[in-house]
């Protein structure tokens, strides 16, 4: 008698509760990366679910987090601290090929696509030009120095300090510093459910 057979078991997938350790003990990816022995590039691609670590890699990770393998591999989760920190220098950012805007990443890892926050750095003449997002994203952009103008749809909008503009995204939209100073401001994206 053939009994049909289980389908194979999933392997583990670490990415969050690694992002959520990492973040617990405040170390940026190139500070776990040392500590560990374990290529950034790996620990990014882990963290995003787009590689899983092999026994090495597990053992390795599990000795620089000070938590057992089985903690990593999502036996017995950890509970949550109550405030996790992420130091200025741990916060990634992007930046334009011309230099001349910053986008500092804010949010974490696991809400990128869902709800993604920045701030954003423009310098004197900068502009951040941005394709159409999916139908349905919005833009929310404070400005908390100097002054933007947000460009959508074919209006302008010159925001001064402490104004906000909200806009869809869902078409060519593009952020500028006007000014011969350098302006920041905060930026949320919302992209539908």
């Amino acid at each position: 008698m053939n009994l049909p057979r289980p389908a194979p078991a999933e392997p583990p997938k670490v990415g969050q509760t690694l992002a959520g350790l990492r973040q617990a003990k405040a170390l940026s990816l190139d500070e776990l990366s040392r500590q560990a022995g374990v290529s950034k590039s790996m620990l990014s691609q882990i963290e995003r679910n787009q590689a899983n670590p092999t026994v090495a890699v597990v053992w390795r990770l599990a000795n620089a987090l000070g938590v057992s393998m089985a903690d990593l591999l999502g036996g017995d989760k950890p509970p949550a601290p109550p405030v996790t920190t992420v130091a200025a220098h741990a916060t990634p950012s992007l930046r334009s090929p011309d230099g001349l805007c910053e986008l500092r990443i804010l949010g974490p890892i696991e809400l990128a696509g869902v709800f993604e926050w920045y701030e954003l750095v423009i310098q004197a003449q900068g502009a951040l030009a941005s394709d159409a997002h999916e139908p349905g994203s919005r833009e929310h952009l404070t400005v908390l120095e100097g002054e933007m103008q947000v460009s959508t749809g074919g209006v302008d909008s010159l925001l001064a300090p402490g104004d906000t503009a909200r806009y869809a995204v869902d078409q060519p939209h593009v952020i500028r510093n006007l000014s011969t100073a350098p302006a920041r401001g905060l930026l949320v994206v919302l992209h539908p459910a």
